[in-house]
């Protein structure tokens, strides 16, 4: 069994993902969908922010060593976020306009919630 595999590792996750959707709610956010899955990779939150369509990257880290939870969103994961992004829109078409938001959370609970984080590449 791979660390990746270990429950404790998706309860965590789980919990993480939970407290960042409550603090985007209590801000306004609306949960359209969470934890949509496809080949090429997989998105936390979706949320509506008003009239834009926000797909939200949750990330935690215990510590701040190798820049901490955002920094952690490389291009690569970017890149996976983005194709999970066009595969949603494919399957639930919408004239809203859209951008890619982080919110890391470290060990103490503290979040960082920050909103156009990246683009994606054409």
């Amino acid at each position: 069994m791979t660390s990746r595999e270990q429950p404790w590792r998706k309860q965590l996750g789980d919990s993480k993902e939970r407290l960042a959707r409550d603090h985007l709610e209590r801000q306004g956010l609306q949960l359209v969908a969470h934890n949509v899955r496809c080949k090429r990779g997989e998105l936390d939150l979706v949320m509506r922010d008003g009239d834009t369509l926000a797909f939200i990257e949750v990330r935690y880290r215990a510590s701040g060593r190798f820049g901490g939870a955002a920094a952690s969103v490389d291009p690569r994961k970017q890149a996976r976020i983005a194709a999970a992004a066009a595969y949603y829109l494919q399957r639930h078409p919408t004239e809203l306009p859209c951008r890619f938001d982080v919110v890391a959370v470290d060990a103490v609970g503290k979040i960082t919630w920050i909103r156009h984080a990246f683009a994606a590449q054409a």
